[in-house]
């Protein structure tokens, strides 16, 4: 049985297009996306065991910003802005680590304490004096969900919190016990040569599964689908073949795996995939969960990240079987930014008459509609000119709000 959590039907007549080809190539676009998008949305940082004991920290820069994930002394786990509060250097330079028992700026030597507050400046006496709430690290909004440290650039975004978003989830997510995992292969980044949008319109559907993905096909094509976007977060489930086998990878991780007792009969064999608007991605399997996410650093360069977490007393069945599932999805994305590139490139051409989409792929069109949301602008057919994007895209949301439709 493979259950749906929410009515997937979809409308009759909808508009099968996708978003304006300009938009996958705009740079003016891109800095709208990079403020209304990605620094007033919940981004997935890592996860609580990345960051076991007391000083361990976290950095994560992206669009522009950058986040230091911290656990103080009490046990608490806090995000700030990774900024001295003197002259704004990074705090901490590496991407994890332990800090013991302060935060010292490498420029100038200030001091921090684990809760962000300022112990001292170097050679105080050249200063007034300095209150140390007032010149501690700048916070971030923070929240840890089912282990997942969830943090947010900018203070009371669109979103709710992150429980409240999450909620429709919740119930199938708690049988994998994520919060008690530990790290795996760590955390990951890689480049690509596309759109950020570009790589999330693959991600967010399964139609190019049969064509595109082998593995995939022969492990769960059967019983694969989506559910789209809805209020910020979407679904897609399969369970596997027990008689799948053409390719090497899923003929043994389907011999090995073993039976998961710890889950309830539709999960044992599943696959599931939750989206998290605007860029995220939940993973799980009946032996591992990962996240997965993008963030643009041009029009044409995106930054993959991720981590697989594992069972903490995993079995060799598990570990082997994590594995496999590992070497199925390193396939997968090799596959995936090749059909992204080629999709990509296509919106350059004066040929390109944009998307026509399946009823197998509303989930892209519900992420369009999330993403039009946010920026009116992308409703525009034709591009505006650079210059104005700004000043246009408030002008529209200001028409929105006052006829009282959604910004």
């Amino acid at each position: 049985m493979t259950p749906h959590l929410r009515d997937v039907a979809i409308p009759n007549d909808w508009d099968r297009r996708g978003l304006p080809g300009w938009s996958y190539h705009s740079d003016a676009l891109l800095e709208l996306e990079k403020e209304h998008v990605f620094r007033n949305h919940w981004q997935i940082a890592g996860h609580i065991s990345d960051i076991p004991n007391a000083g361990d920290y976290l950095t994560m820069d992206v669009v522009g910003e950058r986040a230091l994930i911290v656990r103080g002394k009490d046990g608490v786990v806090r995000g700030f802005n990774n900024m001295c509060r003197h002259r704004g250097s990074r705090v901490v330079a590496d991407s994890q680590g332990n800090c013991k028992n302060a935060l010292v700026c490498p420029f100038h030597g200030w001091v921090y304490n684990l809760d962000g507050t300022l112990r001292g400046a170097a050679r105080p006496r050249s200063f007034p004096d300095l209150d140390k709430t007032e010149f501690g690290l700048m916070q971030l909004d923070l929240e840890i969900w089912m282990g997942f440290i969830f943090i947010r650039f900018r203070n009371s975004g669109p979103q709710p919190s992150v429980a409240e978003l999450m909620r429709p989830i919740e119930t199938e997510f708690a049988h994998y016990k994520a919060a008690d995992m530990v790290p795996s292969r760590g955390i990951w980044t890689q480049k690509t040569p596309v759109n950020w949008k570009s790589v999330r319109d693959v991600d967010n559907e399964g139609y190019h599964v049969a064509m595109a993905h082998p593995a995939l096909q022969d492990l769960y094509g059967a019983t694969y689908f989506d559910e789209p976007f809805i209020n910020g977060v979407s679904r897609s489930f399969a369970t596997y073949n027990p008689h799948a086998g053409r390719r090497w990878s899923v003929r043994n991780y389907v011999k090995i795996a073993p039976e998961p007792t710890h889950l309830p009969e539709h999960l044992k064999k599943a696959w599931v995939y939750y989206g998290i608007f605007p860029n995220a991605v939940l993973s799980v399997m009946p032996e591992s969960v990962q996240f997965y996410q993008e963030f643009p650093l041009s029009t044409g360069e995106t930054l993959l990240r991720g981590a697989i977490y594992r069972y903490r007393d995993e079995s060799r069945e598990q570990a082997a079987a994590r594995y496999l599932s590992f070497r199925i999805d390193r396939d997968t994305m090799s596959e995936d930014v090749q059909l992204s590139v080629w999709s990509n490139e296509s919106m350059l051409s004066e040929a390109f008459g944009g998307f026509y989409l399946s009823d197998l792929e509303y989930g892209v069109r519900t992420h369009h509609d999330h993403l039009r949301k946010m920026l009116p602008v992308l409703g525009l057919e034709t591009a505006p000119e650079e210059k104005d994007m700004w000043n246009l895209n408030d002008a529209l949301r200001s028409r929105g709000k006052a006829a009282n439709l959604p910004p």
